[in-house]
């Protein structure tokens, strides 16, 4: 058979990639061909239908860095985008999508707006990703954890050079400090480009520069502060030269006195997290010579580049403990302040100055353990980092090891969300802890088992139904059902075993006063009429070729209606479309 036919496709947009799963059972000679601005898919279904299509992408994407695939169920791509953390607001290029493809969007995910509660379909793909061994090795996939319900909207922060250069603000001064008395400089007209729930908007605003800060400006991996300027919420802060720059939505008269407030939480959360990095960096090091190359502090968790292409479990425990050792310890962390002609500027870790620095620079030493240059906040003591827990290793890009780790209260979290899976898995599989994987496994094996008799029974039902229908003496011209369990297979074995020649079959699955699938078939004459009349009335789509109309219906209460136009038609008495 040569018939095309819908398929659907779910589709999830990450900050680096795209996915697209092809929801296609038992597919044979499967073909998918990526390109930079395009997606081409085909393969046939266990009834031998063709599936086709050439997507137009909405943006490019890299082809030698994506993947696809195969499942018993599904196809699934993985598109690594050319723009990382770039949101895609729809699939296509164009508005309108292909004719067969079936998109659900009630499937899609945005990276920018996703809820604690969908990391477990973060995970998901990511083992699917961690499959793919027929193009060479899966791509890195470390946005995946940066999200956090806690610290409020999503902030994807890259790696960069440290900040060392001259600027000193209060907050790095003292990274305690919760409030600061101090006098508004400057207060402008100002834009922010932020997104919300995957929607790009532009806040006005205005820019303050105050006389001095206790608000951490973004730089050195660690992302800016919150906090109040009086009673008015601090949306960004930012640097510009030896500027903070304070984007609120309320106006400040320049020349008066403000107290501005730090959200504590928040900062306290990043002063573990990157005194972290830095205790962990320099033990990787000592231990066994792995440089850090880069590091992100992430919204749930953290990781950090290290310049080795491999890392055992023996050397991540090893880190482990001895990080956890000196917390113990309660190692001094202290900031101080040298000049580049010191003789010990040569000797602290860095990589590099930028090019216009000028004056000093600003050192954060870990008393016996590391040395290094940053503008960031930190601890004054080890022991305020709690505890270290490195949760792994995955890879990196150009043969680096990414080690994954959470510091200090992320741990406590951590620790109490995996006890609240587990109790509740406890509850639900009736067993302990420590049986729960082997239960999961025979729960899955029996769903696939049942879905599989499922599908069977759907089928017998459907001969059943249309045979009923072809032994009735006194049978009418048209055949209208309705059932809740059903899918485009069963009503397609319905209109072939009825036969469509003479009779118009009209028939519906999914939920009767909500949304769900809808099939036309019978002579051409009257389905290439009537089709795209009915999907009108059901406020769906569809496509159709010799005699046979499918599609999504999101209005099934309409039913009644497109089968008095069915009866309209064939008495001759339907009213002609306007």
């Amino acid at each position: 058979m040569s018939l095309r036919q819908p398929a659907k496709v779910l589709w999830y947009d990450r900050a680096k990639y795209v996915f697209l799963e092809f929801c296609v059972e038992n597919s044979r000679d499967v073909k998918v061909d990526i390109e930079e601005h395009k997606l081409i898919f085909s393969c046939l279904n266990e009834d031998n239908i063709q599936m086709y299509n050439v997507i137009e992408l909405y943006d490019r994407v890299q082809p030698k860095d994506s993947r696809e695939k195969r499942s018993d169920r599904s196809i699934t791509c993985f598109l690594r985008k050319w723009k990382e953390k770039v949101a895609w607001p729809r699939l296509t290029k164009e508005n309108h999508k292909p004719a067969w493809l079936s998109v659900d969007f009630d499937n899609w995910r945005d990276w920018d707006t996703e809820e604690e509660a969908e990391m477990a379909l973060a995970e998901h793909y990511l083992d699917l990703i961690n499959n793919v061994k027929d193009k060479g090795a899966p791509p890195t996939m470390d946005d995946l954890d940066d999200l956090d319900i806690r610290l409020g909207s999503w902030h994807y922060l890259p790696a960069g050079p440290s900040c060392t250069d001259n600027m000193v603000f209060f907050c790095q001064t003292d990274s305690y400090a919760t409030e600061l008395l101090t006098e508004v400089v400057s207060c402008s007209p100002a834009q922010l480009k932020t997104e919300n729930g995957g929607k790009k908007e532009t806040l006005s605003g205005y820019n303050v520069i105050l006389k001095d800060t206790v608000l951490f400006p973004e730089g050195g991996g660690q992302p800016d502060d919150r906090g109040l300027i009086g009673e008015v919420p601090v949306h960004r802060v930012t640097r510009q030269g030896p500027e903070a720059v304070h984007f609120v939505s309320s106006l400040l008269d320049p020349g008066s006195e403000v107290l501005v407030k730090v959200d504590w939480n928040r900062r306290f959360d990043h002063m573990q997290q990157h005194s972290g990095q830095h205790l962990i960096t320099a033990i990787a090091d000592s231990l066994y010579g792995y440089k850090t190359t880069s590091w992100e502090l992430g919204r749930q968790r953290s990781f950090i580049e290290l310049d080795t292409p491999t890392m055992t479990t023996e050397q991540a425990e090893a880190i482990e403990q001895l990080v956890n050792q000196k917390i113990r310890q309660r190692v001094p962390v202290i900031v101080r302040v040298i000049t580049t002609d010191d003789p010990e500027f040569n000797q602290v870790r860095s990589r590099g100055l930028p090019d216009d620095h000028a004056g000093p620079v600003r050192i954060i030493d870990i008393e016996g353990v590391d040395a290094n240059m940053c503008c960031g906040t930190h601890v004054a003591n080890l022991s305020d980092l709690q505890v270290i827990k490195i949760l792994g290793t995955e890879k990196g890009k150009k043969n680096k090891t990414n080690l994954i780790f959470l510091a200090g209260e992320r741990v406590l979290k951590y620790a109490a969300r995996s006890y609240s899976v587990e109790k509740s898995l406890t509850a639900l599989l009736k067993n302990g802890p420590e049986e729960h994987i082997e239960a999961v496994e025979k729960l899955q094996k029996s769903v696939k088992t049942l879905q599989k008799n499922n599908l069977t029974l759907l089928r017998d039902l459907a001969v059943l139904t249309a045979q009923s229908f072809k032994n009735s003496p006194d049978r009418s011209k048209i055949f209208s059902l309705h059932r809740k369990e059903g899918d485009n297979e069963f009503m397609n074995i319905i209109a072939n075993e009825i036969g469509t020649e003479d009779t118009i079959v009209f028939l519906t699955v999914g939920d009767e006063k909500t949304s769900g699938l809808f099939l036309l078939a019978g002579p051409p004459e009257i389905i290439d009429q009537v089709g795209p009349r009915a999907a009108k009335i059901l406020d769906g789509k569809g496509a159709g070729k010799k005699g046979r109309f499918q599609g999504k219906a999101n209005k099934m209460s309409q039913r009644g209606e497109v089968e008095s136009l069915l009866q309209g038609v064939l008495n001759g008495t339907a009213p002609k479309e306007e």
